[in-house]
Order: structure tokens, then C-alpha cells, then sequence
């Protein structure tokens, strides 16, 4: 089903909002959890989406990829984390970072169980319910592969910097100021494309499986 431009929004607005505002919550929330309190001060730890947009990095820049038909790309808020609150500051920078990753992936799940649900509903409600779910599952797996990527401040960065022996860690965890910077540059040559390509074509036939 061919969609207009109007309709690609519509279609794709609230599982955009939904993966953005899950995912940086589970951040703030596993943070709390291992004794950083900055996001729940903030008042980040809620599923009010207006508190996580980024007007550029919510809206704009996915209007954008949207319209040239590329990977939806985008980004919101990031929930601030003060790693060295934590009760264990390295270790449990690797359940902080991968909190969000991990939402995306439940909401990939929840999104593909109604797809299979709206297989039996009226086409009236089938149709957008189908779109929707489609839209959900793929934004959900692209910001999960995207986030997991090991370049730092992505989530796979952090989960890397925790992983790592600290001399190798620290040198690392030194790429951050330049991470977004390299990522803009891999995107707009197409190489993020392609390192991306793969996982989540692989991501979405695992899914697809698990709910048959």
C-alpha cells in the first residue's frame, strides 16, 4: 500500500513516540535503580513524551529521512546519567546503556504481536493497525541496532567503555566528543546504511519467527 508523505506521518508518529519516550526512560529508570538519582531529579523518568523530544532530533530530522525514503534517523533527549552515583560505576554503566536498546526490543515484539492481531480485526481497524505495527517493529529495530553500535555516546559505546579493561576503557571513552560527529559522517555517506543493512534485516526475520 502506497502512503502519502501526510500519511508516512501518521502512520509513523506514535511509534516514534513511543520508541523514543520507552527508551530513554529505561535509561533513567536502571539508572535510579543502581543509585543515580539525576533523571528521576530531572524529572525524566516518565512516559510523557514531551519531556524526551528533541525538536531537531525527534521531528525535523525524521521528517527528513522520512521524505527521502532512507533509514528513519533520529534522536531524542538524552536522560542524564551521573555514572559515578552508581553503586558500581563501571559495571553498572553496562545495564544503564543497554536498558534502552532492550526496550526497543520489547516494543519490536509488542508491535509484531498486533500485527498478528490485526490479521483477525475488521479492515476498517486491520489496515492502519497493520501499518502501524510495521512501522513500530522497524523503528524499533533500527534504533536498537543503531544504539548498540560501539561508538560512544551511543548506548553500544557505553556497554563497550563497561566491558573493556579500564586502560583500553579510558582511551576509548576519550572518542566520545567526536562520536556524533562520525556518525553524521557515516550517514550521509551511506556507510551507516550499510553496516546497519544486515542486523536489522536479521533482527526483524528473528522476530518474525518468534511470534509464527
Amino acid at each position: 500500500m502506497e502512503l502519502t508523505f501526510i500519511g508516512k506521518i501518521a502512520v509513523y508518529a506514535l511509534p516514534v513516540i513511543f520508541a523514543i519516550t520507552v527508551h530513554e526512560a529505561a535509561h533513567g529508570y536502571v539508572a535510579r535503580h543502581y543509585g543515580d538519582m539525576t533523571a528521576h531529579a530531572a524529572g525524566r523518568i516518565t512516559l510523557n513524551p514531551l519531556k524526551h523530544i528533541d525538536p531537531i532530533g525527534t521531528i525535523l530530522v525524521p521528517l527528513l529521512t522520512l521524505l527521502a525514503g532512507g533509514i528513519l534517523f533520529g534522536w531524542a533527549k538524552p536522560v542524564p546519567v551521573n555514572f559515578s552515583r552508581l553503586h558500581h560505576p563501571k559495571r553498572d554503566m553496562l545495564w544503564v546503556a543497554a536498558a534502552g536498546p532492550g526496550s526497543n526490543l520489547v516494543m519490536a515484539i509488542l508491535w509484531a504481536l498486533a500485527y498478528k492481531i490485526s490479521g483477525g480485526l475488521p479492515a476498517a481497524a486491520a489496515v492502519p493497525l497493520s501499518l502501524m505495527a510495521q512501522a513500530g517493529v522497524m523503528i524499533n529495530v533500527v534504533l536498537m541496532v543503531l544504539n548498540l553500535l560501539p561508538l560512544p555516546p551511543l548506548d553500544g559505546g557505553r556497554i563497550a567503555v563497561s566491558l573493556l579493561p579500564h586502560p583500553y576503557a579510558w582511551k576509548f571513552a576519550r572518542v566520545e566528543p567526536y562520536g556524533f560527529v562520525i556518525l553524521l559522517v557515516l550517514m550521509f555517506t551511506g556507510i551507516l546504511g550499510k553496516i546497519m543493512g544486515p542486523p536489522i534485516d536479521a533482527m526483524i526475520n528473528l522476530i518474525s519467527w518468534f511470534i509464527s
